[in-house]
């Protein structure tokens, strides 16, 4: 919870979204809401639909996600729900549900294709059997999973700039269970609870002691291609299984220090990967 209250706050000093309190109805204030949301975010028209809709049949709830952004403390208690419960926001977990649980290879792939076979001959196995998918497929050594995971304790959300023709789109992501979530930020200032999902990675362990962790990427097709799903795959990749200390640092004032944190700094260090 203090990690998504620490990234709200991020979200309210980076894409600040000002609601004046006067004696407006609630159309006219969400209208207004939705017209500075225009003018602080160039992707706005891909989810305009989804803004109006809410906007025009609720618009007090459309203003209460709002506030939430704005102003994620209130009377000393958050006003945000942790980004995990984003998965299934109407049900309520039971007092047995610690966390979201792993997700297993065996509900995809028969394990037996796998017995007996060494790292080499399990990636084979692997790459080829989602070559006809649409899905993205990859492998990890057993260290690049140890370092990701670690890391993902300390950062268990981040923001990462997908590249687009009119500049570049922030995507938030989320670590649960072996599971990394990414959802378009502004569908999360908009939508919250109900945020969209646009790419879903999971890290399959069960052949592990083979020295190998086994990663699949599933991607919505209407948010995102296939090259802009590797995009983000790569861009994980870079800030949480390698050691590059300009990145490092970034992760450390994102959680941190997140008053201090430029989506700048960020734009500069991907756009030296893509030179790179």
């Amino acid at each position: 919870m203090e990690c998504a209250r620490k990234c709200l706050r991020v979200l309210q000093s980076n894409h600040h979204i000002v609601t004046r309190r006067i004696a407006m109805t609630s159309a006219n204030r969400a209208k207004e809401a939705v017209e500075q949301l225009k003018e602080s975010n160039p992707y706005y028209s891909k989810y305009a639909d989804k803004i109006a809709k809410m906007q025009q049949t609720s618009a007090e709830e459309f203003l209460d996600r709002v506030e939430r952004v704005v102003n994620p403390i209130k009377d000393g208690q958050s006003q945000a729900r942790s980004y995990s419960e984003l998965l299934n926001p109407k049900r309520k977990l039971s007092k047995d549900e610690g966390e979201l649980p792993h997700k297993k290879l065996s509900d995809i792939m028969k394990l037996e294709l796998l017995e007996d076979k060494n790292a080499e001959e399990i990636s084979k196995i692997w790459l080829e059997y989602h070559k006809t998918k649409d899905v993205l497929a990859a492998t990890l050594t057993k260290a690049q999973y140890e370092t990701l995971t670690s890391r993902a304790k300390e950062h268990p959300i981040f923001l990462l700039p997908l590249p687009r023709s009119e500049g570049f789109e922030f995507i938030m992501l989320q670590f649960a269970a072996n599971t990394v979530h990414f959802t378009p930020l502004l569908a999360y200032q908009v939508h919250h609870e109900n945020a969209p999902e646009c790419l879903t990675l999971v890290h399959y362990t069960e052949v592990e002691d083979n020295g190998i962790v086994l990663m699949r990427g599933e991607y919505d097709s209407k948010v995102l291609t296939a090259q802009e799903a590797q995009c983000l795959a790569n861009e994980l990749q870079m800030f949480y299984y390698k050691t590059d200390e300009s990145k490092l640092k970034l992760l450390e004032t994102f959680t941190k220090r997140p008053d201090e944190f430029k989506h700048m700094d960020l734009i500069k260090e991907v756009e030296n990967i893509q030179l790179g």
